[in-house]
This record gives C-alpha cells, structure tokens and sequence, in this order.
C-alpha cells in the first residue's frame, strides 16, 4: 500500500520514522512518500519537503512568512492528488495538516492522525474540524483519551508515548569513547537543551550559558539541533568550559548530571533518561502575551502536565533570568532533590504506558485499511 506521511518538526521526524518501520513490519510492500527529515528518510521512500523548509515559530513569524506556507500546502495538495496515497497519515505539525486534512477528507482521501494537536492547551475548537476530517486519531499522552472521548465524544486510541521506544532502543555510548570524541575533562556534565529553531535557541541561549561561572565544577555541553548546522554555534562556544555535541543528544543525556531544557518534547525526554531538570521558555513579547490569553494550562512542560504537578521547575519569560536559572540548577544537583525527582520520573514512565507505540499504531493502521478494502 501507499503511505504519505506529513512531519513537520524534529520530533516528528524520529517519530514519524519509527512509525514507518513499524508499518514495514506489518505491510513488506509498504511505499512511502512524506514530509519530513533525514531520519525518516533513512528508512526509505521519497521525500517532498524537508522540515528544515516548514518550521515556523510563534505568531509573528507565522504572520511574516505566510506566504510560504500557503505556498507549501497547495504543493502539498497537488503532490497528494499525483500519488494518489492509500492513507494519509499527519504526524502532529496541526497548524498545517488541518488544512491538509480537512481538504483530504473532501477528495476522499482516508485521514489518520498520529500524536494528537495539543487542542487540550489551546484551540480547543479545533475539535469540530477534527471529528469532521479525521478517520482516526492515535494520542500518546494518557490524559488525551478522557479529554477526546469523555469531554468531545470522540473515540480515539491510547497507543503510549513513542519516546519510550526511542530511548529503550538507544544504544548507549562510553563515558571514555564520549569524552574522547568531545575532548572532555572528567567534570560531570550538564546538558543544554536550546531548541531546535534558530528563533528560539538565540533566544535560549545566551541566558542558559550566563550561569557557567556559577558551576566551575562542572562541563558544559550544548546539544545541537540535527536542523541546524555547527557553525551556528559558534558564537556561543567561545567560553571556557563550552562544548558543543551535534546529534548525539541521548548520548549526552544518557551521561549527563543535570540538564537546561528548552519547553517541549525535550523535556519528556530528559526525564525518561532520568536526567534533573529545569524547563526554560522565552518567547517574543508580542507572542508571549497572546498566548497568556489562549493557553490555558497550570504548567508549560510535559513532565508536569502528565504528572498533575510541578516535578519539574519552569522558568518562563521573565523569570527566565540568570539569577533564578542558578538557584533552580543549584537545587537539582542536591542529592535530597534528586531522590525525589527520580521516583517521579519513574512513575511519569509508568503513566505513559509501556513500550510498542510505533507497532500498535501501525498494527492499527493497516488493520484498518485492509478490513475497509475487503
């Protein structure tokens, strides 16, 4: 059968790829056509655009590069007519596969959705447009099926978190291999988890490297993004004890102490390496005031929301500062905080439901479309 797939990010690029191996293992004569990155295109099939070309973030970047996207979804849509896909299959990414989805459904194209839009923290009207043109949803998160089913009437399938498969599947590197290829001293490591968006790492950044001085007993090392080139950073890594480590980020969380972590899917990564954290987020004035209004959420990062609690401190906009940054990492590294951290993390794994959500949701995909085909 034909796959077209939809990816707009990073994450949806790992997980859009581990979907597509686990559907090969279900249909052997599977072909794909997608949106997406190297990773998903390391699995096979032909790729349309690269998300690096799609990653627009916040309000006003939106607003300035609209003409772009509007450009992308009718290539998008004549692309799908061409290839005629068996399913479409959009993978997060909602502000543009909505639209896609919406007009899909209208040429009778089948639509299924892995990893839910966040409509639970804004948009939450976005659920008439998703009952109208999804045949299927696939959610991740344990809280997504009540809110779906309970509140909206809108049955959807529970698969588990796909990171947990990422993560058990890493093979994890030496402390002595790692360091010998960074040129690393023996100082224990915190992570620095920027972003993946040139935006939003310029933004990071430069307060998250303000507390190295503070931590002398410690090495430093920036996690950078696969969309981004190294020479990027390179006006961040001219201070002493800065390093800089390009798509290896498991390998640096599976050896890392402590970790500075730009909100979103990071941060559930960095808690299921068991890695203590601090949640940082710095938005444009304009974008961050708008969102006060329509997000309506206790807590920005993942680790909180799943767990109902602040497990995980987060500094956002103007607490986003150096001395706050410093009190908080001073707090992870205590031993006593630690602990503590560590059992919840362990009950967050339990919550998320296990390994196999690549397999069920490809399981559950191609059971679909066979049964409708016979």
């Amino acid at each position: 059968m034909k796959y077209y797939l939809i990816a707009g990010e990073a994450s949806g690029d790992l997980h859009g790829a581990n979907l597509m191996k686990s559907i090969i293992k279900e249909d052997p004569d599977a072909e794909f056509r997608f949106w997406g990155g190297d990773l998903m295109q390391q699995v096979g099939g032909s790729i349309v655009k690269h998300y690096r070309e799609l990653a627009f973030m916040g309000f006003i970047e939106v607003i300035l590069n609209l003409f772009t996207i509007l450009k992308n979804i009718k290539l998008c849509k004549e692309d799908i007519t061409v290839y005629k896909p068996d399913v479409i299959i959009f993978v997060d990414y909602p502000g543009f596969n909505l639209r896609i989805a919406k007009w899909a459904k209208q040429q009778g194209f089948r639509t299924h959705y892995y990893i839910s839009p966040q409509i639970w923290a804004w948009k939450e009207g976005r659920i008439k447009s998703i009952k109208k043109c999804i045949d299927a949803m696939y959610v991740i998160l344990p809280f997504e099926k009540p809110f779906y089913e309970d509140k909206h009437n809108f049955p959807v399938n529970f698969v588990g978190h796909p990171l947990i498969d990422a993560i058990s599947d890493h093979q994890q590197i030496s402390p002595d291999t790692f360091k010998k290829q960074h040129d690393l001293d023996d100082r224990q490591i915190i992570a620095i988890l920027p972003g993946s968006r040139k935006q939003e790492i310029k933004k990071m950044l430069e307060v998250m490297l303000s507390v190295i001085d503070d931590f002398p007993d410690y090495q430093f090392i920036i996690a950078g993004a696969p969309s981004q080139e190294p020479e990027f950073y390179t006006p961040f890594i001219k201070k002493e004890g800065v390093h800089l480590v390009m798509n290896q980020t498991y390998d640096l969380l599976s050896l890392s102490n402590a970790a500075l972590v730009t909100s979103g899917t990071a941060t559930l990564e960095t808690a299921l390496f068991k890695v203590p954290e601090v949640v940082c987020y710095k938005g444009s004035s304009i974008s961050y005031q708008i969102a006060k209004r329509v997000i309506n959420l206790d807590y920005i990062s993942l680790v909180n929301l799943i767990m109902d609690k602040p497990v995980v401190a987060e500094l956002i906009q103007s607490d986003f500062n150096h001395k706050k940054l410093k009190e908080e990492l001073t707090k992870i590294l205590d031993d006593y905080k630690r602990a503590v951290m560590f059992l919840d993390y362990y009950d967050l794994e339990k919550k998320l439901g296990g390994k196999g959500a690549s397999d069920k949701t490809a399981n559950l995909i191609v059971e679909t479309i066979n049964n409708s085909q016979e």
